[in-house]
């Protein structure tokens, strides 16, 4: 079977002589991936061709880039060509942006090459950096083989390690789940409430962001009034930071429970293939589209449906889950979204988000057969 890859997120506590070299690390991977991106539109100005070039070309005239890990810097070009790439097959993401010191993620990759990184029982040894104590929450599988590590300060000014693991599925899981007859499930989005099953249940969200709105708009406005780079301008960011960082929490653990809560219960999910980012900038609903976080439900449900050999089915967002009746399966024309109750001319009624659950199943099954 083909091998996958799998990452694990735990959090380091560096040393202040380690932080310092996390941050010497993170602003020359910054530098590195400026100074190439110049040279390559320059050179494409001048010459019409793409530049090709390596980080170890400029360690001579910037001698400090020696200083950091190596390998990072190797991975800021991958990561520059890869950028390229994305942007000659989907012109529309947009051309490689220059990385701002205020602005930009705090992070760096390095590899696995010859026993340089390994995991301890209470932190991990890193390239040029030593032992960082690390908070080992949880035990790494057998026959999972590390491949590559990334160090990340947040804006709270936490520090975080994700360590990428190669490995092969369970054969033996995957086909018990394909031997047995498959339970499946549509999932319908809903504003209020994340999302509505075809069986009658919904998924409550607690608004998470919506219930620490009144104290994050007290803290930011304290930030507004400090004088910018100011010594408390610095703290008060730090707990604008703390804010959204435990929102982000807070959303990222009920999501994660929900997933594998419907992963380990179903074998196929059906789902709307949305577009939330367009959905956002609609109707005035964009606090709530990014507060809920479907988008990332979705992703997590998938991966974790894929491990336990399961699979989630995208149907098409034009197909009129909403608007079709799911017992005699006759398609209204108008549906406003202020009628909550769906109600049919067969005399079918029934909650609008359960019926479109409901028809977004069928076509699940309808997709899986064809």
């Amino acid at each position: 079977m083909e091998k996958s890859n799998k990452a694990f997120q735990f959090r380091i506590y560096p040393t202040e002589e380690q932080k310092k070299f996390f941050a010497k690390t993170f602003g020359c991977c910054r530098f590195i991936y400026n100074q190439m991106l110049s040279d390559k539109i320059e050179e494409y100005k001048k010459t019409g061709k793409m530049l090709k070039t390596t980080p170890s070309a400029y360690k001579k005239e910037f001698p400090w880039l020696k200083e950091v890990d190596s390998l990072a810097l190797a991975n800021v070009q991958l990561h520059l060509e890869q950028a390229y790439r994305n942007f000659f097959e989907r012109p529309e993401i947009g051309f490689p942006k220059f990385k701002s010191k205020h602005h930009s993620r705090n992070t760096y990759t390095t590899n696995l090459v010859n026993g340089n990184i390994r995991l301890l029982e209470n932190g991990i040894k890193l390239p040029k950096t030593g032992v960082v104590k690390a908070k080992i929450h949880r035990q790494i599988p057998e026959g999972f083989r590390m491949k590559a590590v990334t160090v990340v300060r947040q804006p709270s000014g936490k520090y975080f390690i994700s360590i990428l693991f190669e490995f092969c599925p369970d054969e033996n899981q995957v086909r018990d789940r394909e031997e047995k007859e498959r339970k499946i499930i549509g999932i319908d989005y809903a504003m209020h409430g994340l999302a509505v099953f075809s069986d009658g249940s919904k998924c409550e969200y607690p608004d998470y962001y919506r219930k620490s709105e009144k104290r994050l708009s007290r803290e930011q406005r304290k930030l507004s009034r400090c004088k910018r780079g100011s010594s408390n301008y610095q703290k008060q960011k730090k707990k604008v930071a703390r804010c959204h960082e435990k929102i982000k929490n807070q959303r990222r653990d009920f999501h994660n429970k929900s997933s594998r809560k419907l992963a380990e219960e179903y074998d196929v999910v059906g789902v709307e293939d949305l577009n939330m980012k367009a959905m956002s900038r609609c109707l005035n609903f964009g606090k709530s589209v990014s507060d809920n976080g479907y988008g990332m439900l979705l992703n997590m449900l998938g991966y974790k449906l894929e491990d336990r050999g399961g699979q989630l089915v995208k149907v098409d967002r034009f197909f009129p889950s909403s608007k079709r009746c799911s017992k005699c399966g006759k398609v209204k024309q108008v549906l406003p979204l202020s009628e909550r109750v769906y109600r049919c001319e067969c005399g079918y009624t029934n909650d609008r988000d359960v019926n479109a659950a409901i028809n977004i199943r069928e076509e699940t099954l309808r997709l899986l057969s064809a």
